[in-house]
């Protein structure tokens, strides 16, 4: 599976910016003025994996093919966006597909910098953000179809199990709350996948702070925390996932090579790049993993949900290899390192041969055996 991450937010907050620094290169025109970005940009981007040259080395592979996520970056939203203001919901379809969204949100001060409000007031931009995705899902909910009292008498469960996930999705909605704090039964919940509400969604939260702030690590971080704390939880009450990076500095660390961005960073207190917290993030967000195979022809990461078991795990290489699975040859990412290699790990006995049954873990080596 691709992870894909729609980024919205306010015109003016760094989002553009923030899309050239995940691609490290310049591919949105980050202007100071609103609606810059015209057409959604679109950029796929490699996940850090530190193990994939490790396992290519062993196994004498020259090939390494990390996992990727897709990026959609859309022109900044205003109030009334819903209602086709400013650029509009013309760019609203464009994430209605996305497994996530990361919010932009601006905690820097700048004069230079115009603010569509003219002030910088983190939780009011969240709320005109979240208040325009609300009343976006509302206009796709009035378009399903309410089911009369015989007409319910005639429809299947799935059927049921929408037309009462749509009326509760309404009033939720129609109270100003996001999709994603309705507790749904398991039913309704999957009989409402194919709606794409944006509000169901999960959320991460990217405060664009100031150079100042990035230094203040804890005093920026104790202003984020009072931030989440008035902001709502999801169904299951976890806790809204945030991290705070400066744009402008992400581009310019990562115009340069890894030793001295390591060395850039260290200046600001930093292990590592915004763009590798923001996909870590969004793997924790979204509950995901990925196993690893590696062979002469490529060494490489695939992602899956946390809790898949091996026979879909294949299915993630192939859809066919779902049906044919046979069974898996597992050693976790440790091990397959330490003793060297498919050869050594078998003769060794370290390999675990597992069946349908395994749940695969984070780091898991694999060779999975399918039939004809």
């Amino acid at each position: 599976m691709n992870l894909s991450i729609g980024i919205v937010g306010l015109p003016n907050i760094g989002k553009s910016t923030l899309f050239n620094a995940l691609l490290k290169k310049t591919v949105a025109d980050a202007a100071n003025y609103p609606f810059c970005t015209i057409e959604p940009n679109v950029g796929v981007v490699e996940v850090p994996d530190e193990r994939l040259p490790k396992i290519a080395e062993i196994v004498n592979t020259q090939k390494i093919v990390p996992a990727v996520v897709e990026f959609y970056d859309i022109a900044g939203l205003v109030a009334g966006a819903s209602q086709g203001e400013g650029l509009g919901n013309k760019f609203l379809s464009h994430i209605r597909e996305v497994a996530a969204i990361a919010h932009v949100v601006r905690l820097f001060e700048d004069d230079n910098v115009l603010h569509v409000s003219n002030t910088v007031d983190p939780l009011r931009d969240i709320s005109t953000i979240e208040t325009e995705l609300v009343l976006a899902d509302l206009a796709t909910l009035e378009k399903q179809k309410d089911l009369s009292v015989a007409a319910r008498a005639k429809a299947t469960k799935e059927e049921g199990h929408r037309a009462d996930a749509v009326i509760k999705l309404k009033n939720h909605l129609n109270a100003g709350n996001p999709a994603r704090t309705l507790r749904l039964t398991d039913d309704e919940a999957e009989a409402a996948k194919d709606l794409h509400l944006l509000t169901m969604k999960p959320i991460i939260y990217v405060f664009n702070v100031s150079e100042e702030q990035l230094l203040d690590k804890e005093g920026t971080q104790k202003r984020i925390e009072e931030i989440l704390r008035s902001l709502p939880l999801s169904q299951d009450d976890s806790p809204v996932g945030a991290i705070f990076l400066n744009a402008k500095l992400e581009n310019e660390v990562l115009a340069l090579d890894e030793s001295d961005q390591k060395e850039y960073l260290n200046q600001y207190g930093l292990e590592e790049t915004g763009l590798n917290r923001l996909i870590k993030k969004a793997y924790e967000t979204l509950g995901l993993i990925s196993f690893l195979t590696g062979g002469e022809l490529e060494a490489r990461a695939w992602t899956i949900k946390k809790g898949t078991l091996a026979p879909q795990a294949a299915g993630a290489i192939h859809t066919d290899f779902e049906k044919k699975f046979i069974k898996a040859d597992i050693v976790p990412y440790s091990t397959f390192v330490e003793i060297g290699g498919w050869t050594k790990a078998r003769d060794a006995g370290k390999v675990q041969i597992v069946g349908r049954d395994y749940v695969m873990k984070d780091g898991d080596v694999v060779e999975f055996k399918i039939g004809a």
